[in-house]
């Protein structure tokens, strides 16, 4: 696939030169990044670096597809969040256990390192005798399961929560709950408490697989069968779906720029779901002139040969409409690996680089930043976001507006064809 910047003509291309500097005359990772890396795998990550600076710098609202145990692995602290704190993200997609794992490092007998290192390769079944869980090379105490489950019910039981609502909704009530626990017991925020605080709506397309919704269903079978006398909470999928599209809808028509991007870090559900708002907006509700993301970069580590959803490389998601067909090949990316090894050197690059241009800023003043360096206005958006969760009710509204300005398609798309 041809990377951000090699889009000239073909003989252009043959003739890009390779130009490299030392790695002990680098400053910055910056530096490393765009000098250091000339070729092979080390040039994908590079293109990758060079397409996420060119959204950050054309001030694109960046969407994150994460999979994989990120929470409970530590790194949602160490580079998401950070981030997130930017003012970059829109929205998140991810699973459901991951937002239930976020809950671990502050339950009230675990805040003392709840989770700890084991060997990949060494003795499950002692370490099944002992009551540890393993997750690769995380583990727990299996106490830590059962506490945050009872810890997940009784939020459930509270009374905000015995209505239905999307699963935005019952994420951002938890992220609060999160959010007073972890102060109550001194410990750092965590990535639902963080998505609470700025607003981000937090996706999950398979929201039943997941502990968080099993133990919904815990409550839902007590009241079943009479054990417990009211549960009335329930997830609104066909609204939390809805929703995600009014997002795009948002970046589309709403805001300044007119272009999304997208952050993809693994495969699976939440990585179709972060792609699946532009088809329903435009083949499913039939609405004009919807396009896809402009910029598309993913980190996933499913070869692109076992044909599935996780490994679909940027060009394939232009013949469903999902990535837009034409600028793909110039700021669109796919690097096959294992994004916990490479997402703390990429947005400590990226967060380097807007310490830059805020220490310019006061330096210069702002109208000479920007005139010198016109990608510093969408390095230093503000800090507080776009704050969509709480715009959600006026956006979903708008985009009704506009389906229902579209009836006539509508009707012909579900009359019968013979």
């Amino acid at each position: 696939m041809v990377g951000f910047g090699m889009t000239q003509g073909k003989h252009e291309q043959r003739r890009r030169p390779v130009r490299v500097r030392r790695v002990d005359e680098c400053r910055t990772l910056e530096e490393v990044f765009l000098n250091c890396l000339p070729a092979f795998g080390g040039a994908y990550l590079r293109r990758i670096y060079e397409i996420l600076d060119a959204a950050i710098g054309m001030g694109c609202p960046l969407t994150i597809s994460i999979s994989g145990p990120v929470t409970v692995s530590g790194q949602h602290q160490t580079w998401l969040i950070p981030l997130l704190e930017t003012g970059w993200v829109a929205y998140l997609s991810t699973t459901d256990a991951v937002c239930y794992h976020d809950g671990h490092r502050s339950l009230r007998h675990h805040t003392q390192d709840p989770i700890f290192e084991v060997p990949i390769f060494g003795d499950d079944a002692a370490l099944r005798h002992e009551g540890t869980i393993r997750v690769t090379d995380m583990a727990f105490d299996e106490q830590v399961l059962l506490d945050q489950d009872a810890f997940l019910s009784q939020i459930l039981l509270r009374p905000e929560f015995q209505r239905k609502m999307t699963g935005t909704e019952m994420r951002y009530l938890l992220g609060g709950f999160y959010a007073e626990q972890e102060t109550q017991m001194g410990v750092r925020p965590g990535l639902l408490a963080t998505c609470h605080r700025l607003a981000i709506p937090v996706l999950v397309g398979a929201p039943a697989d997941g502990s968080v919704f099993l133990n919904s269903m815990k409550l839902w079978a007590m009241r079943n069968t009479g054990l417990i006398e009211d549960y009335r909470f329930e997830l609104d999928l066909h609204a939390e779906v809805f929703e995600a599209c009014a997002y795009h809808w948002w970046g589309l028509f709403e805001h300044p720029v007119g272009r999304l991007a997208t952050l993809i870090l693994g495969g699976g559900v939440p990585k179709n779901y972060n792609l699946q708002p532009e088809p329903a907006l435009g083949q499913v509700l039939g609405l004009p002139d919807v396009r896809g993301y402009y910029f598309d970069v993913q980190i996933v580590s499913a070869p692109v040969t076992d044909g599935s959803l996780s490994s679909c490389p940027p060009a394939e998601a232009v013949t469903w409409g999902k990535v837009d067909k034409d600028s793909y090949q110039k700021t669109t990316e796919s690097l096959q690996a294992d994004y916990s090894m490479l997402m703390p050197f990429l947005v400590k690059a990226l967060l380097d680089k807007r310490a830059k241009f805020q220490r310019l800023r006061a330096e210069l003043g702002e109208e000479e930043l920007f005139v010198r360096h016109p990608e510093a206005r969408g390095y230093l958006r503000e800090p507080a976001g776009y704050r969509l969760f709480e715009r959600r009710q006026d956006l979903r509204q708008k985009l009704e507006a506009a389906v229902s300005a579209n009836k006539q398609w509508l009707f012909e798309s579900i009359r019968e064809r013979r």
